[in-house]
C-alpha cells in the first residue's frame, strides 16, 4: 500500500531542494564578466590586486594579457575587451585619432618613469662620440625619449608637441639614434650604447628604475597610466566598478609598497 504521507513530505523535500539549488545558481548567475586587456606589469599585478574588490561589486575580473602597444586597442575597439589597461594618455590619443576606434580614457592610476639603460655606461659622461642610442618606434614615446635626452643635455629639439628624430637641432655628441618596438628595447642593450626604455618593460626584464636608469622622468611627467574603455560604456556599471576599486586608497598603498618608487600613483 503507498503511504501517502510519506510521498508527500519527499516531493516537499525535493521542492525545497531545487529551490535551494536554484538560488545557489541565480546568485553565482549574478557575477558578470569583466573582460581587461593588460601589460603583464604592472598593469596585470595591479588589477589582480583588486580582483576580490570586483568580485563584491558583482564582476568576474578576466585579465588578457598583451605584450605590444597595438593590438589591446583594436581589441577594445572591436568588442572583445570591457576596457584596457596599459597606456598613457598621449598614446591613446594618438592611435585613437588615426585609427578611430571609438575610444576615451576614464582614470589615472599610475605613472611609470621613462628612463635611459646601458650595460656598458654608467653615467651619461660616459657617452662617446657617436654613441647609439634605441628609442620607442611609436610617435608619442619616441617624442618622450627624445624630449628626456634632451631634458638631460645630451640633444636640442625644435619646440614641437610631438618630437622625432627629425626635430633634433643640436646633436653634439653626434648619437646615433635606432627606432625599435618598445618591447624589443631592453633585449638591445647587448647591440647599444644605451636605450631608453618604458618602465613595465624594464621591470619585466629585471631593470630596477630607481637604481638601473642612469637618468629618468621625473614626478611631474604627464604620462599617466590610464584605463581606456569604448566611449558608448564610459558610463556603464562595469566601468564605474573598475574605476572605483583602481582609484583607491587600496590601489594607491598597493603601488607604493610593491614597487617602491619606481613607479608611483598618479591620484
Amino acid at each position: 500500500m503507498i503511504n501517502m504521507k510519506k510521498i508527500t513530505a519527499l516531493t516537499a523535500s525535493l521542492i525545497l531542494s531545487l529551490g535551494v539549488f536554484a538560488g545557489c545558481s541565480g546568485a553565482e548567475d549574478s557575477t558578470e564578466k569583466l573582460t581587461v586587456g593588460a601589460s603583464a606589469v604592472p598593469h596585470a599585478e595591479i588589477l589582480e590586486n583588486v580582483r576580490e574588490d570586483l568580485k563584491e561589486l558583482g564582476y568576474d575580473l578576466e585579465v588578457t594579457i598583451f605584450n605590444d602597444y597595438v593590438l589591446p586597442n583594436k581589441a577594445l575597439s572591436e568588442g572583445q575587451l570591457d576596457a584596457n589597461f596599459f597606456q598613457h594618455i598621449p598614446y591613446l590619443e594618438e592611435m585613437n585619432t588615426n585609427e578611430d576606434l571609438g575610444l576615451t580614457w576614464t582614470v589615472k592610476v599610475h605613472i611609470e618613469p621613462m628612463g635611459l639603460y646601458s650595460d656598458k655606461i654608467t653615467s651619461l659622461e660616459e657617452l662617446s662620440d657617436g654613441a647609439s642610442i634605441a628609442i620607442p618606434n611609436d610617435a608619442t614615446n619616441g617624442s618622450r625619449a627624445l624630449k628626456l635626452l634632451a631634458s638631460n643635455g645630451l640633444i636640442t629639439l625644435k619646440d614641437t608637441e610631438v618630437a622625432s628624430v627629425l626635430d633634433i637641432t643640436e646633436n653634439p655628441k653626434n648619437l646615433e639614434f635606432t627606432e625599435l618596438d618598445a618591447p624589443a628595447l631592453p633585449r638591445t642593450l647587448v647591440d647599444v650604447d644605451a636605450a631608453v626604455i618604458n618602465t613595465n618593460y624594464a621591470i619585466e626584464a629585471d631593470l630596477n628604475p630607481l637604481e638601473d636608469a642612469i637618468i629618468i622622468e621625473s614626478s611631474e611627467s604627464p604620462y599617466a597610466n590610464v584605463i581606456a574603455v569604448r566611449e558608448a560604456d564610459k558610463d556603464s556599471d562595469k566601468v564605474k566598478a573598475l574605476n572605483e576599486v583602481l582609484g583607491s586608497e587600496k590601489t594607491r598603498t598597493f603601488i607604493e609598497e610593491k614597487y617602491e618608487g619606481s613607479i608611483f600613483p598618479a591620484f
